[in-house]
């Protein structure tokens, strides 16, 4: 059974890592952490390649849906 948190948690695909290519992989799949004021200017809070979240252009990024199992392997990887 997933906590409200994982529930909430949203997963894109990098497609643009102009000027960031240490900080975002093309094409790997990034966990959101939700933000509604990023969000409202049009940017996006992933966790990157550090670790640590922080916010980028959402036109970086295509949300996508995964299968349960695979949302419980992601939401632990680190």
């Amino acid at each position: 059974m997933a906590t409200s948190k994982q529930a909430r948690t949203g997963f894109v695909v990098c497609v643009d890592n102009t000027d960031y290519p240490a900080s975002l992989e093309l094409h790997k799949i990034y966990r959101i952490v939700p933000d509604e004021d990023a969000a409202a200017d049009g940017d996006i809070r992933v966790i990157d390649e550090s670790g640590e979240d922080y916010l980028y252009s959402r036109d970086r990024f295509v949300p996508i849906r995964v299968p349960a199992a695979v949302r419980e392997s992601l939401v632990h990887a680190h």
